[in-house]
C-alpha cells in the first residue's frame, strides 16, 4: 500500500508547492512509485510538472462527479512520476459539495484501487483550511508541513494542528504528523538562523535535518513546466529535495523497524 502524504500549509508563500512537486520528483528519480494529486485550486503543482487539466478529467471530477482517481492519472516527463491535475473549477468544487453526502470522503472512495500502485502518494493541499483540505486528510496517511524561515513562520501552525487534530477525532483516527520541513533557508539571515532554532527546540525530532535553501534555480523552474530536478540537477535546491527524499524514505524504514504508539507527532 502506498503511502500517502498530505503536503499542507495554510499560510500561503511558503514552499508548500515547491515541496510537493520537487519531492515527489526525487522520489520518482530514486525509482519509487510516485503519484501527485494537486488539490489546490491555483493548479500550480499541475503546470509545475508541465502538466494542465484536459478533457480527459481532473481531480474535480473525482470530487463532484465521483469519478476514480485512476481515470485521471496523468504521466510526467519522468518515468515514475504520475500526476492527478487540477485546473481552477476546483475553486466551485466545495460549493458544489455542500448538498453531497459523506463529501468529506470524496477523494478517499476516489482512491479504491490507486495506493497499491504506488509506493508514495503526495497531495498538494490548498493554502486553506477549507473542505478541499479536509479531503486530503481523511486520505493521507500523514502530514507534511513546510515552514518557511522567516518571522511569521509559527503564524496559524497551531490552526493546522487543530485541525489535523479534528480530523482524527472525527473522520480518521490514524492520521499523523509526517513532520515539518525548513523551507527558504538563508543561512546568512540571522532571523532565518533563529527561527530554526526556535522550531527545532519546539518540535524536535519532528523537524526534517534537511533544509531547503532559497534558490533561484528552485522559483524558475516552474515557468519551465518541470521539477527542479530535471530542470537544473545540480542545483542546491535539487540536492536539498533529493536528500530529503533520502531522509523521509529513511525515517520509514526506521519506523517500520521499531513500531511505537500513534499520536500526533509520530508516524503510524
Amino acid at each position: 500500500m502506498g503511502r500517502v502524504i498530505a503536503v499542507a500549509n495554510q499560510k500561503g508563500g511558503v514552499g508548500k508547492t515547491t515541496t510537493a512537486v520537487n519531492l515527489a520528483a526525487a522520489l520518482a528519480l530514486d525509482g519509487r512509485a510516485t503519484l501527485l494529486i494537486d488539490l489546490d485550486p491555483q493548479a500550480s503543482a499541475s503546470t509545475g510538472v508541465g502538466s494542465r487539466g484536459t478533457a480527459e478529467g481532473t481531480v474535480y471530477d473525482v470530487l463532484v462527479d465521483g469519478r476514480p482517481v485512476s481515470d485521471v492519472i496523468r504521466p510526467t516527463a519522468i518515468d515514475r512520476l504520475h500526476v492527478v491535475a487540477a485546473t481552477r473549477d476546483l475553486v466551485g468544487a466545495e460549493i458544489e459539495l455542500v448538498s453531497v453526502a459523506a463529501r468529506e470522503h470524496r477523494l478517499h472512495e476516489g482512491m479504491a484501487g490507486v495506493r497499491g500502485r504506488y509506493e508514495f502518494i503526495l497531495i498538494d493541499c490548498p493554502p486553506s483550511l477549507n473542505l478541499l483540505t479536509v479531503n486530503a486528510l481523511r486520505t493521507a496517511d500523514t502530514v507534511l508541513i513546510p515552514l518557511q524561515c522567516e518571522y511569521y513562520a509559527l503564524e496559524g501552525l497551531t490552526a493546522l494542528l487543530d485541525t489535523v487534530g479534528r480530523v482524527r477525532d472525527t473522520l480518521h483516527p490514524e492520521l499523523a504528523l509526517e513532520g515539518l520541513v525548513l523551507t527558504m533557508y538563508d543561512g546568512r539571515n540571522t532571523l532565518a538562523r533563529q527561527v530554526q532554532d526556535e522550531v527545532r527546540a519546539h518540535f524536535g525530532d519532528q523537524v526534517f535535518r534537511t533544509v531547503i535553501p532559497r534558490n533561484v534555480r528552485l522559483s524558475e523552474s516552474p515557468s519551465h513546466g518541470l521539477p527542479v530536478l530535471l530542470y537544473d540537477p545540480a542545483s542546491r535546491g535539487a540536492s536539498a529535495y533529493r536528500a530529503l527524499a533520502r531522509e523521509l524514505v529513511g525515517q520509514l524504514d526506521r519506523r517500520t523497524e521499531v513500531p511505537h504508539a500513534e499520536g500526533i507527532g509520530q508516524g503510524p
